[in-house]
């Protein structure tokens, strides 16, 4: 009989205790680890890891053989244990296709787009992917579904993600509540926690399975930065990655690209996202590919479409409005034209002829001082007045006089400083607007407001008048920005998001405009000011205009209005902007093309150059033509033309569609709610037995049920953070429906709780994943339970049921078989040998009530168990080989692809150091340091790849029942 073989599910001996194997991996040195739960009673649901050679040296290590299983009795009522560990060994069994299998059934209303890119990822060898999707679609959600498919396949044990300060909050409240995934936030105070409950030389990554962190923090602390060198994950995900791609400036590389280089070689899994995933140089979107797979790009400079068309995916509102028409309304923009005061009109008329000249004569194109001037005004008075101070501060501390400008500018103070709040035309306008046009009140929590402005002297006038010109309470209107803490600026958002809060009305800056849900409880938006910049125009209105807003959004903009030729062109750029932004969101999709130069800086620079020039007709006309290619692209593609104004790839390769298939996993069960009800029933059971009693309450009509954790479970929620905690002693709630999971959100936010009191009942949930742990150590070890059936079986046949598992070299199953060998009779004859699907669904397992006689073992099955071993040992290697067959053709194209690939990064390394003047020693130093890093890099990419595609020579399997009838 061959040797038994280690694979996910088996259980081993080691350390003189058994334990059951979750997953197998390998150090970074190469050996063989196994991740194992404890089986044996005194180390029950105790994880641990272990290097097997260094066990086996020991002579501690032991795989349990399937010819040894003991064949064993079931006492419980219908067989209930027995079908609770089928049904446990059916959960953990891998899913080794590319079908959806969970992600889909997540606490959302998943739409169809938002399905893709988790079956992108999925049809790869390994799975990282950048999610360039627009503002507003979902990304986090996307990357939710196939961190779900991938912890449900064994490959996302370990998870980091890493996003900027404002997002910590919401990203790990969003994966909780939807995907039952604990991320623990090491924010500034979560980081202080962790250090007072851990030893100072511990690794804090290793301490935390899964874990979200700020970026800044990662890259500001030296200690993180050594930490993470020595730690690794099984999916890293970095959100707003357009903040770690290198910059085609000339610049520097900057901390964050550093970081994010070094994260990018700690995971298997990587996973980016971001709407704006380049500044318009081709080599800034290069870095990023770089970091999925550094084997794609030869030349940063010039690559095509062919050369990455694996690793990104990239929609606009226009390629999804078909999925979108059913959960998101159009919004509902106006103008709010405001006359200047006479006061304000005193200041646009001395703006008319302010001349500065010793400022300007200094300042670049697109930076005159007079323009910074304007912006300001359109911003406010205050914004303006402070800019006009700050201005004269720092020309008296100048080494050179400029008498001039300081005359000018002195004249101009005193006129700024008189506009008081009646006279700010604005904020007048924006009292009525809030007031009469839109009947606010501010009394029904669930209709707030946000107000955005780009002047933080603006956004303090706002905060300290609005709330009495309202007439509403202290507290009602706060402040965001970018100075605030990350503790501070979380504390903001969570206040926004919940009812009982007084906050009615968020005064953000653009550090609110990245990434931040503010629609929850809000569908207007005003824009106090207009940005000079299409891109961050158009992630302002996506904090509210985005998937998941149930109202139509109302977004106003305020323009300023006057009669003297003082502002210019400048309402003339406000229009512009917003007329742009329309055409965008209806059918060009990304705005940053009308301008080609893909940096909200850059963006403002460039229209700046315009109204000082006086030439916007112009820019007008050749945003037009930029944007003309566009309307008839697809998204993916147009990227290219963003770069060099052509597809980058040839015009027949068009865009691959991306195939998505789902599949609900085979179960003996009708659905999750009668699992968990059975099993719970077990466990109930079990507690009695001991002089316990379970804490239940079931509703089986709104599949729901309340719950006080056992100790073991209890267990699980300690390693959780405590923000996803329950109090201690108070029950779980759990409900499987979605809606009922969007009431207790939209609840919590009425209680001013972080957290929901009901909690999705799913395939991931905690408490799921404690019951199939159970059910597999249902029976003692190294034992299968015998079922004696009274019809569905031939008088005296017999079905030896039986798990299989090839892993492949890097101990991930790809062979996956659940089969019933069957007996005909007390003897050796087998008569077939069959998916074990077939066989519980002609017997209706679990659906179908079998009395359970409770009679003797009859002696022939212990006899035919070694020879059914066989017969299903043959059924597994004919899989292999027929796996082996499909995948050797993949297997050489990947060699082949490596090949070339490598062949065109040393061609493009000669190429770079043919036109070097430098001496030739440091020269070729530097070529073969090069050489070698490339040499390394594909030896890496080629060794994983024979991993992936070559399996294991021998098949592990288990024997996890019998059935049988009585002849």
């Amino acid at each position: 009989m061959p040797e038994a073989v280690l694979a996910p599910g088996a259980r081993i001996e080691c350390r003189s205790a058994e334990w059951l194997v979750r997953s197998l991996g390998r150090s970074s040195d190469g050996q063989q680890v196994v991740d194992v739960v404890g089986v044996s009673p005194f180390l029950r649901e105790k994880e641990a890891r272990f290097l097997v050679e260094v066990e086996k040296a020991a002579g501690s290590f032991k795989v349990l053989k399937p010819e040894d299983t003991a064949l064993v009795s079931d006492p419980s009522p219908r067989y209930r244990d027995s079908l609770l560990f089928l049904e446990a060994h059916l959960r953990r069994s891998v899913p080794t296709d590319n079908a959806l299998v969970v992600g889909q059934r997540a606490a959302m209303d998943a739409l169809p787009y938002q399905l893709e890119p988790a079956a992108k990822a999925l049809a790869t060898p390994r799975q990282r992917l950048l999610i360039a999707d627009a503002v507003g679609l979902g990304k986090t959600l996307e990357c939710g579904i196939l961190c779900s498919e991938l912890i449900r396949r064994g490959r996302g044990k370990r998870l980091l993600v890493v996003t900027t300060k404002s997002m910590l909050v919401q990203f790990q409240k969003e994966f909780w509540t939807r995907f039952s995934i604990p991320l623990v936030r090491l924010d500034s105070v979560g980081i202080q926690r962790i250090r007072e409950q851990i030893p100072t030389n511990q690794n804090p990554f290793h301490y935390y399975d899964k874990a979200i962190v700020s970026v800044d923090t990662l890259k500001n602390d030296r200690d993180y930065r050594f930490y993470l060198d020595n730690a690794s994950w099984d999916i890293i995900v970095i959100d707003e990655c357009q903040n770690v791609a290198e910059r085609a400036r000339g610049a520097q590389k900057s901390q964050r690209a550093r970081l994010a280089e070094r994260l990018a070689t700690r995971s298997e899994t990587l996973i980016l996202l971001s709407a704006t995933p380049h500044d318009g140089k081709p080599e800034s979107f290069a870095s990023l590919m770089n970091m999925l797979d550094p084997t794609a790009i030869a030349d940063p400079s010039k690559y095509t479409k062919d050369d990455i068309k694996d690793l990104y995916v990239r929609r606009f509102r226009k390629d999804v409005i078909a999925d979108l028409r059913s959960s998101v309304k159009e919004r509902d923009t106006a103008d709010v034209e405001c006359a200047a005061s006479e006061r304000e009109e005193r200041v646009f008329a001395l703006l008319k002829d302010l001349k500065l000249p010793d400022s300007d004569a200094k300042a670049k194109a697109g930076q005159l001082f007079k323009t910074t001037l304007a912006k300001s005004l359109l911003s406010s008075p205050m914004a303006a007045l402070e800019t006009v101070r700050n201005r004269l501060k720092r020309l008296a501390a100048a080494a050179s006089p400029a008498p001039a400008d300081q005359a000018a500018l002195e004249e101009l103070e005193p006129l700024l400083a008189a506009i008081g709040p009646a006279d700010f035309s604005k904020y007048q306008h924006l009292l009525q607007l809030i007031r009469s046009d839109w009947s606010w009140s501010g009394k029904d929590p669930r209709d707030r407001i946000v107000l955005f402005t780009g002047r933080r002297e603006t956004q303090r006038f706002l905060v300290e008048h609005l709330a009495a010109d309202l007439g509403l309470p202290t507290g009602a209107v706060v402040g965001l920005d970018g100075a605030m803490p990350d503790v501070e600026q979380t504390r903001v958002v969570e206040q926004f998001a919940q009812e009982k809060e007084a906050v009615r009305i968020l005064v953000a800056t653009e550090v609110a405009s990245e990434g931040l849900n503010l629609h929850y409880l809000s569908h207007r938006l005003v824009h106090v000011d207009i940005p000079w910049s299409l891109m961050t125009l158009q992630q302002r209105n996506g904090r509210i205009d985005r998937y998941g807003q149930p109202q139509q959004p109302q977004i106003r903009y305020l323009l300023s209005c006057s009669r003297s030729e003082g502002m210019g062109d400048a309402e003339k750029v406000l229009r512009l902007l917003k007329r742009k932004d329309e055409q965008a969101q209806q059918n060009i999709g990304d705005p940053a093309v009308f301008l080609g130069v893909y940096d909200p800086v850059g963006e403002e620079e460039e229209i700046s150059r315009a109204y000082e020039s006086g030439s916007l007709d112009a820019l007008e006309q050749r945003m037009d033509e930029k944007a003309e290619r566009f309307l008839t692209k697809s998204s993916a593609d147009s990227i290219f033309d963003e770069f060099y104004g052509t597809d980058g790839q040839d015009s027949e390769a068009g865009s691959t569609d991306i195939q998505v298939q789902q599949r609900q996993p085979f179960s003996l069960f009708p659905s999750l709610w009668s699992y968990v009800e059975s099993a719970l029933e077990a466990v109930a059971e079990q507690m009695e037995r001991r002089g316990e009693k379970l804490d239940l309450r079931a509703d089986a009509d709104q599949q729901r049920l309340e719950i006080t954790p056992p100790s073991d479970l209890q267990r699980r929620y300690d390693r959780y953070p405590r923000e996803l905690q329950p109090p201690r002693g108070q029950r779980l709630v759990l409900s499987t429906e979605v809606a009922a999971l969007q009431r207790a959100l939209e609840q919590s936010r009425r209680q001013d709780s972080s957290r929901p009191e009901l909690e999705y009942l799913w395939d991931l949930h905690p408490l799921v994943d404690w019951l199939a742990d159970r059910g597999q150590i249902s029976f003692q070890r190294h034992c299968a339970p015998v079922l004696q059936l009274s019809d569905g079986l031939e008088p005296g046949e017999v079905a030896m049921v039986f798990q299989g598992t090839i892993p492949n070299q890097k101990g991930v199953p790809v062979v996956q078989e659940w089969v019933a060998v069957r007996f005909s009779g007390t003897g050796l004859n087998v008569v077939d040998v069959e998916p074990f699907e077939a066989v519980a669904e002609r017997l209706q397992l679990g659906r179908k009530t079998y009395a359970n006689p409770n009679d003797a073992i009859p002696e022939h099955l212990r006899k035919q168990l070694p020879y059914a071993v066989g017969k299903a040992n043959d059924y597994l290697m004919r899989c292999a080989e027929r796996w082996t067959a499909r995948m050797q053709p993949e297997l050489e194209a990947q060699r082949e692809r490596l090949k070339r690939l490598r062949g065109r990064q040393v061609e493009q390394l000669e190429l770079s150091y043919a036109n070097d003047q430098r001496p030739q020693q440091i020269k070729e130093k530097r070529r073969l340091a090069q050489q070698k890093a490339i040499d390394v890099r594909f030896d890496d990419h080629e060794r994983f790849v024979n991993d992936v595609m070559t399996i294991e020579p021998l098949p592990f399997l288990k024997v996890v029942a019998v059935l049988h009838r009585e002849a």
